[in-house]
């Protein structure tokens, strides 16, 4: 396989080169590819429990009778000032 690099991502390798901390082209690239496979992962998971989260609220409310806006939002400012109040 070849790669072709942009100006900048080649002046990125040989800053990286030049640091002294990395011996080859190589070695900086197999890095970046453990990174980024790592951050595909840890996208994943976060997906994964961001939907668990989701189904755990709707069926949180399937048990839970409705409220108005207004009720709601005026629940939320009243935690909100007795935190305040807890934490003064």
């Amino acid at each position: 396989m070849s790669l072709s690099l942009t100006p900048d991502q080649e002046r990125l390798i040989q800053i990286k080169l030049q640091s002294g901390k990395y011996h080859s082209v190589e070695e900086v690239l197999e890095i970046a590819l453990r990174l980024l496979d790592e951050y595909d992962r840890a996208d994943a998971e976060w997906v994964e429990e961001i939907r668990t989260k989701i189904d755990a609220a709707i069926e949180a409310s399937t048990h839970t009778p409705p409220i108005d806006g207004e009720t709601f939002v005026n629940q939320i400012l009243e935690r909100f000032q007795q935190t305040n109040q807890a934490e003064a």
